[in-house]
């Protein structure tokens, strides 16, 4: 068996694979894995982290995510599961009802298969979003103004955030380019990011739909924290500790 005390590249190697795995990495399980102590661990972590692969949170540390790319080359990655996850979370949508879709492709997805006999007033900052709900014909669409950035593919500037702030929503679909059980809601872009917590402040209820491979994770900066999301709704197959972890912090976790 390696003597993990004696090779710290193995031992970074090791933590490496377990964080592309598992997303986070727990101090004191690591040292007991690897027969070092935690001050080791902890060092362990902080060299990682320097190199952008993860983010050091108390007792161990999350996994950093790469930037995804822009709205048309997230468009291509994972569709079924992101149909299957936006299937569910059109259930949550009420007759009558305001709200807010987010731009994203995962909301693109909601958008798509929300039914055709639904009728709700849908207020968006996507134009891809827009243009998908005009195709059913009970709902009322509202689109937010402004200059529309291509890494997000929707407006998030100060003239949509002041429209935003005049409306009232029952429930916000928001989308995130990470999360994390202790680190909440997160993404790469700042406007973007304090954007949805505009939206945020202005609706009753707070649900966010992601895939698998943006949980565990963080990005840049912070949307939310993980107790102001109402509802999560991923894939079944999500990992139970990760679940469990979010169940503590009072969010309902819906599986697709």
């Amino acid at each position: 068996m390696l003597d993990y005390a004696a090779f710290p590249e193995q031992r970074q190697d090791l933590i490496r694979k377990i964080l592309q795995e598992k997303g986070r990495v727990v101090c004191t399980e690591l040292a007991t894995q690897m027969k070092v102590s935690e001050h080791t661990i902890r060092r362990d972590l902080h060299e990682l982290s320097k190199e952008g692969l993860c983010k050091k949170v108390y007792g161990g540390a999350v996994l950093q995510l790469p930037d995804a790319g822009n709205f048309l080359s997230r468009e291509q990655k994972n569709p079924a599961k992101k149909d299957m996850i936006a299937q569910k979370a059109a259930t949550f949508i009420k007759h009558g009802s305001c709200i807010f879709m987010d731009t994203g492709t995962t909301n693109l997805a909601l958008a798509k298969a929300l039914p055709a006999d639904l009728k709700v007033t849908i207020v968006t900052n996507s134009p891809a979003i827009a243009a998908e709900l005009l195709r059913h014909p009970l709902c009322e669409v509202i689109m937010t103004g402004g200059q529309i950035q291509r890494a997000s593919g929707g407006a998030v500037g100060a003239t949509a955030a002041s429209q935003i702030q005049g409306i009232i929503f029952d429930q916000a679909f928001i989308g995130g380019c990470a999360m994390d059980p202790e680190m909440g809601l997160t993404g790469f872009d700042f406007a973007d990011c304090e954007f949805k917590k505009t939206v945020i402040a202005q609706s009753n209820q707070t649900i966010v739909a992601l895939t698998t491979d943006k949980i565990p994770g963080v990005a840049r900066f912070v949307v939310a924290k993980t107790g102001d999301i109402d509802v999560l709704v991923v894939e079944a197959n999500m990992n139970q500790d990760v679940l469990n972890a979010f169940a503590t912090q009072d969010v309902r976790i819906v599986c697709a």
